[in-house]
């Protein structure tokens, strides 16, 4: 049986709702307000409890369900880890509501959300800010996952989620403190087991053939300031995505939700409100790279 998003809720009220991934693992969603769906699926290190600071301004007009992803928060977990799993999660959720689903991924949530839209054919619109994967260099530096499984090991959680964000996501101290003083922080700590595991899209390949049939609408979100290594894969989905707009968050780097949620829910909202028709895609030269991409 599927989910109707308004059926029984109000705006505030927060629900558990779990659903049966193909593998048996059980994944839990956050659904709170009324309106047409909206999944979010957060990145590394994080829960579904990342969300919620935007929920008051997206409950108001959406059904949400905010995803702990699998090894986190209220959802299971099962062993041996793949990232393939993941995509799954992602489409056991989707599939299980009973319409046409908005589908926002942030980071390796992003990347679970794009592999996700080749298995399931109930996504109305699709957003992806900065999914990680190889588009040449190594993703990530020799030794980083090590280092990080020795902080693991010697019970330094905090460590593990600080040198993830300081030195692979390589996020400036001030952003660094605002994730440590959000509502979620204790969420991410008791999740840090998950964080080398995650270190498998340093190990995904991406070949554009796959995607170049996937009409969903789709906004790629960058940060203006983001590194280079978290543009590059943007802008080749730009290049690859037949139905794709970039837009480019200026002055901002990996967690806008975070430092700029105005700016960042202006363009969530603003997007998912246009009538699929209107997409970048049907207006010749909207959204070519000369135009969007940063230099």
């Amino acid at each position: 049986m599927g989910i109707r998003a308004g059926s029984a809720m109000t705006e505030t009220k927060l629900e558990v709702v779990t659903v049966t991934s193909l593998d048996g693992t059980e994944i839990a969603c956050h659904r709170s307000g009324i309106g047409p769906p909206l999944v979010l699926v957060h990145g590394t290190s994080s829960t579904g409890a990342r969300w919620t600071p935007l929920l008051p301004a997206l409950t108001s007009r959406f059904a949400v369900y905010a995803m702990d992803r699998r090894g986190r928060g209220a959802s299971g977990d099962t062993e041996p880890y793949a990232i393939e799993r993941e995509y799954e999660d992602v489409a056991a959720v989707v599939d299980r509501i009973d319409e046409p689903v908005n589908l926002l991924g942030h980071s390796y949530g992003a990347l679970c959300c794009l592999e996700a839209a080749l298995r399931m054919s109930n996504v109305r619109k699709l957003v992806l800010y900065e999914p990680p994967f190889p588009t040449g260099p190594a993703l990530y530096e020799p030794g980083s996952r090590e280092r990080l499984e020795e902080l693991l090991a010697a019970g330094d959680r905090e460590g593990v989620i600080v040198t993830f964000m300081r030195e692979i996501v390589r996020m400036p101290e001030e952003e660094v403190d605002l994730i440590r003083a959000s509502a979620g922080w204790e969420a991410r700590l008791a999740a840090a087991h998950t964080v080398p595991r995650e270190f498998a899209d340093g190990d995904y390949v991406f070949d554009p053939e796959r995607f170049r049939d996937l009409r969903v609408p789709t906004m790629l979100l960058m940060g203006g300031e983001s590194p280079e290594f978290l543009r590059r894969p943007t802008q080749l989905l730009q290049r690859t995505l037949p139905d794709a707009r970039l837009v480019v968050l200026e002055g901002q780097q990996h967690i806008a939700m975070n430092t700029a949620p105005d700016l960042f829910l202006r363009e969530l909202i603003g997007y998912l409100d246009e009538p699929e028709s209107s997409s970048y895609a049907m207006f010749p030269g909207a959204n070519s790279p000369a135009d969007t991409a940063p230099g």
